[in-house]
């Protein structure tokens, strides 16, 4: 194995790797109750022990039977802290943080990139590879763009938790977030790995072809 088959093949297993980061996002709260990308955590409270965001819903995990949204595109998130003594939301930041969380469809849109993305880096054609760098630059973006719209939306929350909630609420960031961020990093080291081989491929294979026509 050539140096730019195994840098090749290293390429495909990133992708596949940021194919299941971008899948561990997308099932958060409510289809995984306490998987989360922002949490609020709530302390003295005899009924409530968090509120975990997710991406397509949020889920009120109590001691009993959790409560959580139904799953679909878009909600509103300030709706789970509507309850909360001297914590309000401007109209402002509602509809902000409700057309935030419509955009975050593009987590599984991302994960579907990458995976078509790394099923063409199976095949080791130079028009495989150069349209499976292509599919994984894509998918560098959309992931980029919906981490972008993670910490925008989120952060509203977050910022109006921690300084105008009362003291038993904290809101940080759930584990996903930084899956989120890896899975564009590793979308965009394997872009740039897989474009370069199958150039280099083609480069070689095309020196190939002349070395024998001069022969």
């Amino acid at each position: 194995m050539g140096v730019g088959t195994f840098f090749h093949y290293f390429g495909t297993v990133l992708l596949l790797a940021a194919t299941a980061l971008l899948i561990v996002v997308s099932v958060t709260a409510p289809v995984v109750n306490d998987l989360s990308i922002l949490k609020v955590d709530v302390s003295g409270s005899s009924t409530i022990d968090r509120i975990t965001f997710g991406t397509f819903g949020y889920c009120i995990i109590r001691d009993g039977p959790d409560d959580c949204t139904k799953a679909h595109v878009g909600y509103d998130a300030t709706a789970a802290l509507a309850g909360v003594q001297g914590l309000t939301f401007s109209k402002g930041d509602r509809d902000s943080a409700r057309v935030l969380t419509r955009v975050l469809i593009l987590h599984p849109i991302a994960a579907g990139l990458t995976f078509l993305a790394f099923l063409l880096c199976l095949g080791t054609s130079f028009l495989g590879s150069f349209v499976a760098s292509l599919f994984s630059f894509l998918a560098f973006v959309v992931t980029v763009v919906a981490m972008a719209c993670d910490f925008a939306g989120f952060e509203i929350i977050k910022h109006a938790v921690n300084t105008r909630g009362p003291n038993n609420l904290h809101a940080r960031w759930g584990p996903t977030v930084w899956c989120i961020l890896a899975a564009a990093a590793l979308n965009l080291i394997a872009t740039v790995l897989v474009f370069i081989t199958c150039c280099a491929g083609r480069r070689k294979k095309s020196h190939t072809h002349r070395g024998k026509a001069d022969y």
